[in-house]
């Protein structure tokens, strides 16, 4: 067999040689085929979700100003001195009382001025009880002589008598501007207050018109809490002093984890819009900002505060958390049936830092809102609802801390 098969070899064509190397070449140079894998399984999204009913909601405008005092003044000397005595009311952040008695001045030469007032009445009235005798002895006299017709005011001397009640008059005004002007010596609290800053010290020469300090009234304080255009339609703000406040709630805005609040009310608005902001400003006043009265912590002129409107009420609004918006417009339900996502973009009539408030019919009826951070987001995606327990525990595993690279 195998001596024929080498004859064969040895008879062969050329070609044919050729022929059976080229098929052997394609052959053994094919790959096999690679074996076809199935498609994926369309991948399911994990979220939590939150039913959003239909409800009233209570808008609340947030604002913010600066305390400042209602009432504001500098105290000016009426009189010229010295000072010789300052009252310890009257220091720097001290509280006084009205009618309290805040500085006094040297008041020596006003007493000598009281003295000499008091002369001159007691020479005028002498003047004047002389004049009057002397009229009445006038009369007499007509009288005694026999005259029949009624004597002039000259034979009565009316115009002395005149003039000695007018010196009296005048005495008496003299008299009392000089007992003003001592009284003046003791400056005088105008209102229950408290100091902002005393300019003068004892010992110094006032004159009329002097500052002596600064200080401003306790019963109240306020703040100007600007309100833009937007927020002004959600607001009923007095506009007459015959409208009902408004109440405000303030806190600490350098510290806004301060419990304390205080309670406020606007009682008026400014009546022209902010040139720069177009935003008007309205005016609420704190009573007892200082807690003299009712031992609440005190407000310090100055301080910032963020202030709480409560303005209308919203009715029958969805309600999103804001946590719940991405790309600042844009939301995901989850159909119920269908148990698929679907994305919305959405409108607000109104927003704040925690919610965004729609209007929008029948969105959530039968849908729920999806409130988990969604990064791989395809529409018409399956949906697995996330329990509460389990978007726990999701939140609670803590985060590899990736390794620093050494060098």
């Amino acid at each position: 067999m195998s001596s024929f098969l080498a004859k064969a070899i040895r008879l062969a064509p050329p070609f044919l040689f050729l022929v059976i190397g080229a098929f052997a070449y394609v052959q053994l140079s094919q790959e096999p085929a690679e074996t076809k894998r199935p498609p994926a399984p369309p991948r399911v999204i994990k979220t939590a979700v939150a039913d959003i009913p239909l409800q009233d909601y209570q808008i609340t405008v947030m604002t913010r100003g600066i305390v400042r005092p209602h009432n504001e003044v500098t105290l000016t000397a009426d009189v010229a001195g010295k000072v010789t005595e300052i009252a310890p009311p009257f220091e720097d952040g001290a509280f006084f009382s009205k009618d309290d008695i805040l500085i006094e001045l040297d008041d020596a030469d006003y007493k000598t001025s009281v003295l000499a007032a008091e002369a001159q009445l007691a020479r005028a009235k002498a003047t004047s009880a002389q004049e009057q005798a002397r009229a009445k002895q006038a009369l007499l006299n007509w009288n005694d002589l026999g005259y029949s017709d009624e004597p002039n005011e000259l034979v009565l001397r009316l115009p002395q008598l005149r003039e000695t009640e007018a010196s009296v008059k005048s005495a008496s005004a003299q008299l009392e501007r000089a007992q003003r002007d001592l009284e003046r010596t003791r400056v005088r609290a105008p209102f229950n207050g408290r100091v902002h800053q005393r300019t003068v010290g004892i010992g110094q020469s006032v004159g009329n018109g002097t500052s002596l300090g600064t200080s401003f009234a306790t019963d109240f304080a306020e703040v100007r809490l600007p309100i833009s255009a937007h927020e002004l339609d959600q607001l009923s703000l007095p506009e007459e002093s015959t409208d009902p406040p408004v109440q405000v709630n303030l806190r600490n805005a350098v510290d806004e984890s301060s419990p304390h609040t205080w309670t406020a009310e606007i009682v008026r608005t400014e009546g022209t819009l902010d040139e720069q902001s177009l935003e008007l400003f309205a005016i609420a006043r704190i009573s007892d900002p200082f807690g003299r009265v009712s031992g609440k912590r005190p407000l310090r002129i100055g301080q910032p505060v963020t202030g709480a409107i409560k303005g209308h009420v919203l009715e029958q609004v969805y309600v999103i958390p804001r946590r719940a918006v991405r790309q600042v417009d844009r939301i995901f339900l989850v159909m119920k049936e269908e148990m698929k996502l679907d994305r919305r973009i959405i409108t607000p009539i109104w927003s704040d830092l925690d919610h965004f408030i729609i209007r929008d019919p029948g969105m959530f009826e039968k849908a729920y809102l999806a409130t988990s951070s969604l990064s791989y987001t395809p529409d018409d995606a399956k949906v697995e609802i996330l329990s509460q327990e389990k978007v726990a525990e999701e939140s609670d595993v803590p985060k590899e801390t990736p390794k620093k690279t050494q060098t």
